[in-house]
């Protein structure tokens, strides 16, 4: 697979990145971050603070990620439709396919319910900065997160919640599947299978993709 560095036109001229269509039904009121002059790469313009959040974002330490998982535009053969999200569980990928064989390619880590489901689904609905609800059975193992539970309203959103800065919500033939895309602050989990969680995505990429993607899009775990 060919690989390109990251560029700010994307697929149609004129655009950020990749436009497939679908934004005008995702939009977004958080106001781009301008790239500092004195940053020397494009990734670290991508993954560089983003203080406008409402829980504000520090740099990501690149140097803690092998960069093949960092955000790129790549040559992706694929027969799914333009906008769908395939989820590459082999090789820690999550592809956003674009048109003329190209997709937006993003590093992932697993934990074990990122593993457990396979198929096809949507994207039911998108979350900025989260609550999360452990499940039944992680609150089994960890009997001190019962303070989480959905009865007690789960853990408000912020910096230290599992969910990260946004969450994708998978849902198939209506019923939700436990699946989750969020962000992660643990720069160290991206390419790796970790104990718990879905689909983790670092916390600037997750933004990226959560503004790229409107409700009902596809989603193909393989």
């Amino acid at each position: 697979m060919n690989q390109m560095m990251p560029s700010r036109r994307g697929f149609i001229k004129g655009s950020a990145l990749m436009s497939f269509g679908l934004l005008a039904a995702c939009s977004t009121r958080t106001k781009p971050t301008l790239p500092d002059p004195g940053l020397s790469s494009p990734f670290e313009v991508m993954y560089g603070p983003m203080p406008e959040e409402q829980f504000p974002l520090p740099a990501i330490d690149l140097s803690k990620i092998n960069k093949k998982f960092l955000r790129q535009e790549v040559a992706y053969a694929t027969n799914e439709k333009v906008g769908t999200l395939v989820v590459d569980t082999q090789n820690f990928f999550l592809y956003l396919v674009g048109e003329n064989g190209r997709a937006i390619r993003y590093g992932v880590g697993l934990g074990r319910a990122g593993f457990e489901w396979s198929g096809r689904a949507v994207v039911a609905r998108k979350a900025v900065w989260p609550t999360w609800t452990p499940p039944e059975e992680m609150i089994a193992r960890q009997p001190e997160l019962e303070k989480w539970s959905w009865q007690n309203g789960g853990m408000p959103p912020g910096l230290n919640n599992p969910l990260g800065a946004r969450a994708l919500y998978i849902y198939q033939n209506g019923k939700d599947t436990l699946y989750r895309l969020h962000g992660t602050a643990e720069v160290w989990s991206i390419g790796r299978a970790v104990s718990s969680g879905c689909v983790r995505m670092l916390n600037q990429d997750i933004i990226d993709l959560h503004r790229r993607v409107p409700p009902q899009t596809p989603i193909v775990v393989i």
